[in-house]
């Protein structure tokens, strides 16, 4: 199916060797092929584990082993205890995990590059003229008449609006992540899912490939808004997937809300927020359900484990009322909360939320991302 892939250009992607439309043309690929994303995240999985090790130095008594065993002429019949067996594989590995935090802490400390767009933008007390470089740990703030463009790397850009303050907090192979403290930003990335990460003070925006923007008040409330792709909107405990045309609000202490497409009644958004606030037990409730499309299966879904077992059963019943569940999913699982049963509604019901699911035409380019992003996710279940 794929006449070119990728797997010996991911080095030169996680090192940031990569230019901007190669870095582009990797992720697309990565999406919409699994051999080649199964060996990224494997090497992205091992590139995690050696940066969660100590620096330490070997002792000296195992250099000594190995030398003393590189140093005898071994025949082939010659059996090596398991103990000098298990010293040759740890010191291999020792080494091998200190060179591999050595290139990519090389590679990954000289920050982002930050463009001026209007304005007086600051990167800590500095003014940035023209263009500046955003380091690990450094604040970048922009006042009532200011703008800023942050080059995420080589996987994409993040705008910084006026009256807007950013953190950069790591930038690794496996983990591109930004502070939002208050303000509005708008990201358009183009990278494997999960790369990147925004942390606000009410939730956290893990890319699913995408453009969005994402806002947050002086109270530490949020709204993110998806124009393209995918954003998980997620705590500890919760998480918002939420689609191209819809958004999700947050709010400091309870996390990402329930998320709703743009383009539903005012009514529905104003009952939405009332039975986010409320809970379960409120006429909210049957407003909601009254005013739902098939494609509001989006909200009704992700309220499923937010409400109490007998507003569950009427969400449910609307559920089904308006899309079949596929064969295996039943009312008594789906009142439990049986997760296997509710993924497996989920995947079914991806389809009708992306791309195409409310007459966006076929080929389009919005249809063709989410077609890679939806084959992508069933090749790897």
């Amino acid at each position: 199916m794929f006449s070119k892939h990728v797997t010996k250009d991911i080095s030169a992607y996680c090192q940031g060797e990569l230019s901007s439309e190669e870095s582009k043309h990797f992720a697309e690929h990565i999406i919409s092929c699994v051999k080649c994303r199964t060996e990224f995240e494997e090497i992205k999985f091992g590139i995690k584990l050696a940066e969660q090790l100590p620096q330490l130095s070997a002792p000296d008594s195992l250099w000594h082993e190995v030398d003393g065993l590189l140093g005898k002429d071994v025949s082939p019949v010659r059996v090596v205890s398991w103990r000098r067996r298990v010293a040759i594989a740890a010191a291999v590995v020792v080494v091998f995990s200190i060179g591999v935090l050595l290139i990519y802490n090389g590679r990954t400390a000289t920050g982002w590059q930050v463009t001026r767009l209007q304005g007086a933008p600051r990167i800590g007390s500095e003014t940035i003229s023209s263009r500046g470089s955003l380091a690990v740990g450094q604040w970048l703030e922009t006042d009532g008449n200011s703008r800023a463009q942050i080059a995420v790397g080589t996987i994409g850009n993040v705008e910084i609006d006026p009256n807007t303050r950013v953190r950069l907090i790591a930038t690794q192979p496996t983990e591109h992540r930004l502070e939002l403290e208050r303000g509005k930003m708008s990201a358009r990335i183009w990278a494997p899912p999960r790369l990147f990460f925004v942390d606000t003070p009410s939730a956290v925006a893990a890319d699913l490939g995408c453009e969005y923007t994402l806002e947050v008040n002086d109270k530490g409330a949020g709204r993110l808004s998806v124009t393209s792709g995918w954003v998980a909107l997620q705590t500890k405990d919760r998480e918002s997937i939420v689609p191209a045309g819809a958004s999700c609000e947050t709010e400091l202490g309870k996390g990402p809300g329930t998320p709703y497409f743009d383009d539903s009644t005012p009514e529905f958004k104003n009952a939405l927020r009332d039975v986010d606030k409320a809970g379960s037990g409120t006429a909210a409730l049957a407003l909601l359900l009254s005013q739902s499309r098939p494609r509001d299966t989006l909200t009704l879904y992700h309220l499923l484990p937010r409400v109490n077992e007998e507003d569950r059963v009427r969400v449910y019943e609307k559920m089904i009322g308006l899309v079949r569940p596929p064969d295996g999913v039943t009312r008594e699982g789906v009142v439990k909360l049986d997760q296997r049963m509710l993924q497996q509604w989920r995947y079914s019901l991806e389809t009708l939320w992306g791309p195409g699911g409310k007459g966006v035409p076929k080929n389009t380019k919005e249809w063709k991302f989410f077609k890679k992003w939806k084959d992508a996710g069933n090749k790897s279940r």
